[in-house]
């Protein structure tokens, strides 16, 4: 049963439909492990198992109906603490809110049970979401890496990254604002999908409290999956994806068609280093490894960014519009001059322009997810952090260079596994695609693991 936990979620939701697996044995299975293997990594904090193992039975029993089963049908899956899930905490970490219990599902958790997941439990977090490179909070503590205990899972998904890699979950959602998907993704070896811009509601996403008003300004934050394989990815976001109330009765989502299904008709632009955040040699090898393989394979392969874009610009532009994500979150002095954020929103959609125009002639963008792998634990102060690298010591905010030219202008991203540095980390790559055709960059992160081998498990 343990190397079954190991598998891809789809592999093993369609073993559930067929009835080759029991849903309440593979449910008790993935508690035992959480509660055993899990501990030291400390990345699912909070548990439903009793009401999980009721239903699973209850899956079983559906599944021995013979009547029609969803895609995730009997399937234990986990999702990050910030997400509502009735009848457990919702506290982003905050000791604030320890009290404060969720009383109805976020629109991702109930549509996850729709399709007929099982949800085991939560996984932890940075504190408010605020740390792209660790996952530690004063509720909770801090997650590891199952790569390196001693080392970070990335944040703000830490915990969801690290419980898929090491077994504990078949799939996670996260969030995505700063790379909170893609960097723990690359830091523990496992897929993430940071979405187009407004597929998956955030309806249930919140802090404790009265839900937030109504705003448009909601362009940056994404949720997604994150799972061992980019078929995971799809199905979870067919799953959840989509309007919802009155936006559902207007119009309805399908996803487009990936464009490319063969590695000889794939066309992707490459990008491997860069001067304001440069890779270490860490990854820079493997990333680079993987571009070769891909282009021994058939695909081609052009280097350079598009033109229109100008990653330095852009890198600034997405900082700015991070701080006035928050603005509007928490109105205060630090609002920007509204000449300001005209002007930065003219840039935001030239930058969205420029990509349009780009992928006219190409499928995807390859780039790193990061300049480094995992690296240690690091209790510092924010603004005192930094990283070590062969190459020298580089700034702890720098790792927001190689998510933010997805972000920006809302185009869906996926980080898949790629190789592992000399020193055993994983590394990841990111595959940004057009806007709304998400299933092209989950199938070109496909077509990536046909040669670079996709998901391992972790040593131990």
């Amino acid at each position: 049963m343990e190397d079954l936990l190991f598998q891809p979620a789809t592999t093993v939701a369609r073993m559930l439909r067929q009835r080759e697996l029991s849903s309440r044995e593979l449910t008790r299975a993935v508690l035992e492990r959480i509660q055993s293997a899990g501990a030291a990594l400390h990345a699912v904090v909070e548990l439903r198992g009793e009401e999980a193992l009721r239903e699973a039975a209850a899956s079983d029993q559906a599944a021995a109906g013979g009547g029609e089963l969803g895609p995730l049908h009997g399937l234990p899956i986990t999702v990050k603490e910030a997400f509502d899930v009735e009848g457990l905490p919702t506290t982003w970490g905050n000791p604030e809110w320890r009290g404060f219990v969720a009383g109805r599902d976020a629109t991702v958790v109930a549509r996850l049970r729709q399709a007929g997941a099982i949800v085991v439990g939560k996984t932890n977090l940075a504190m408010m979401l605020g740390d792209f490179g660790q996952s530690a909070n004063p509720l909770y503590g801090a997650t590891s890496n199952p790569w390196d205990p001693a080392r970070t899972p990335g944040g703000s998904s830490g915990g969801a990254a690290a419980a898929v890699a090491a077994g504990l979950s078949f799939l996670d959602y996260g969030s995505d604002l700063v790379g909170s998907i893609r960097i723990p993704a690359s830091f523990c070896g496992v897929c993430g999908l940071r979405p187009s811009v407004g597929l998956v509601p955030l309806t249930g996403f919140q802090p404790p409290g009265p839900p937030p008003e109504e705003s448009d300004h909601t362009y940056l934050s994404t949720v997604g999956p994150i799972a061992r394989s980019a078929a995971d990815l799809r199905a979870a976001l067919l799953a959840t994806a989509g309007p919802e109330g009155g936006a559902a009765r207007a119009w309805s989502w399908s996803l487009p068609p990936a464009r490319r299904t063969r590695l000889q008709d794939l066309r992707v632009g490459v990008v491997l280093d860069h001067p304001v955040a440069p890779v270490s040699s860490e990854v820079g090898g493997p990333l680079s490894d993987a571009v070769d393989a891909l282009a021994r394979a058939g695909a081609t392969v052009v280097e350079g960014w598009p033109d229109g874009v100008d990653p330095e610009a852009s890198f600034a532009s997405f900082g700015f519009q991070v701080g006035l994500f928050f603005a509007f979150q928490q109105p205060g002095e630090d609002f920007a001059k509204l000449s300001e954020v005209a002007e930065q929103e003219r840039r935001r959609m030239a930058a969205r322009a420029a990509w349009g125009r780009w992928f006219d002639q190409f499928d995807v963008f390859l780039c790193p997810a990061n300049f480094t792998p995992a690296f240690p634990h690091d209790g510092r102060p924010f603004e005192e952090r930094t990283i070590t690298t062969p190459e020298g010591e580089r700034r702890y905010d720098l790792q927001a260079f190689w998510v933010s030219h997805a972000a920006l202008p809302g185009l869906p991203a996926v980080v898949a596994p790629v190789g592992l540095t000399a020193g055993g980390l994983p590394v990841g790559a990111q595959i940004v695609g057009p806007l709304f055709e998400d299933g092209t960059a989950i199938a070109a992160a496909e077509l990536l693991a046909e040669v670079t081998g996709g998901y391992r498990r972790p040593p131990g």
